[in-house]
């Protein structure tokens, strides 16, 4: 018999912003029982969260334990706020991706901050609102608390019980070093994805007919929107600014080497900035945080067709080798697909072997 998860999370719990975050923290805490009560600006996006089940709509005479602010970066000072002086009696975080810009704000104009807790969960998706809500979405995924001075014990182990619950990772980090980090890993990564996309905009249809899963890998947050990351990068310029200026003299002594190909040390410089690009990758988290593993790479033709992809997951289990990482691709002019599994050294020539015998064709 299947044992229901309790809820650590007091309730009711009140969701400002019914967007991709808060629809999400409001599928996910449903599921567990936890009332919910959701405030949008948008009466339609509203709607639209509490028809997902996302929660119920918010109303006079709440008395929410805990307030999650899921707005724009823009507005979560003021926002935030309002709330601690609505519920006097509620613990309040937000989840916007600065926190020292807002943390200022709010030192500013809010006398005591003791029932305040900044948070960032690292976790999202190209597209917003919520449409694209999903109960999973922070399932294994860190998330941040920066406590300020005052934040008081028991408001930080609000914030940690509703990480845990929603299957994330709770990581103590303070707004200033989360900013540094995260212009590192999260913010810089989106300017230079959207730079390089911005350059298929007059590119001639020939040439990007050409584009495989490198392009659409290191584009694919291009797709995120303007409006949102504008709000972010003003927030944290000052902590993007010095990440891009070295970006950029690493780009400007690749160009030089280029510009001079044929010049002493010039193929050394390019060299040395792709090899210093395979140890920064290396130092990327690999799967559940741990240090990355190197794994064997098998790829399957498939048709493109329903059910071909899912016969071949059932049948690699059949088969008894885990997919440690996936990636598909399509033929840009056949009706077929490039399935790459991922899989321990130690199984490859096994699982090469059995899918054979079962008929699949193995590319390379």
């Amino acid at each position: 018999m299947t044992q229901t998860a309790v809820a650590r999370t007091q309730g009711p719990v009140r969701i400002v912003g019914a967007g991709l975050l808060g629809t999400s923290i409001g599928l996910a805490l449903s599921k567990l029982g936890v009332k919910v009560l959701l405030e949008d600006a948008s009466p339609a996006n509203l709607k639209l969260a509490i028809d997902y089940g996302a929660g119920v709509r918010a109303g006079e005479g709440d008395a929410p334990a805990l307030i999650v602010v899921c707005v724009p970066p823009d507005v979560t000072a003021s926002v935030v706020a309002r709330e601690l002086a609505a519920y006097p009696n509620a613990i309040v975080t937000d989840v916007a991706s600065v926190k020292s810009q807002v943390l200022g704000e709010l030192k500013a104009d809010v006398a005591d901050l003791k029932r305040y807790v900044g948070s960032h969960p690292m976790a999202g998706r190209e597209r917003g609102g919520a449409i694209s809500g999903r109960a999973d979405l922070f399932v294994g995924r860190p998330w941040v608390i920066s406590a300020n001075a005052e934040s008081s014990p028991a408001a930080v182990a609000a914030i940690e019980d509703l990480a845990i619950d929603l299957g994330s990772a709770p990581l103590k980090v303070s707004a200033h070093d989360h900013d540094r980090a995260v212009a590192l890993v999260s913010h810089v990564p989106q300017l230079v994805s959207s730079l390089l996309a911005a350059r298929l905009v007059e590119a001639e249809s020939a040439d990007v007919s050409l584009a495989g899963q490198g392009l659409r890998d290191t584009t694919r947050i291009a797709a995120s929107d303007p409006k949102l990351w504008i709000q972010i990068l003003a927030a944290n310029a000052v902590e993007v600014a010095p990440v891009l200026k070295a970006f950029e003299a690493d780009l400007h002594a690749v160009v030089e080497a280029l510009e001079d190909i044929d010049g002493a040390g010039s193929l050394a410089k390019v060299s040395r900035a792709l090899e210093a690009g395979n140890h920064g990758v290396e130092r990327i988290p690999g799967k559940h945080g741990t240090k990355q593993t190197a794994y064997a790479q098998v790829v399957v033709m498939i048709a493109d067709k329903p059910g071909e992809l899912g016969r071949l997951f059932n049948e690699v289990g059949e088969i008894g080798v885990n997919i440690e990482e996936l990636k598909l691709e399509h033929s840009p002019s056949a009706p077929v697909g490039l399935v790459e599994l991922y899989v321990l050294p130690s199984v490859e020539q096994k699982l090469i072997l059995d899918l054979e015998a079962r008929g699949w064709k193995i590319a390379g």
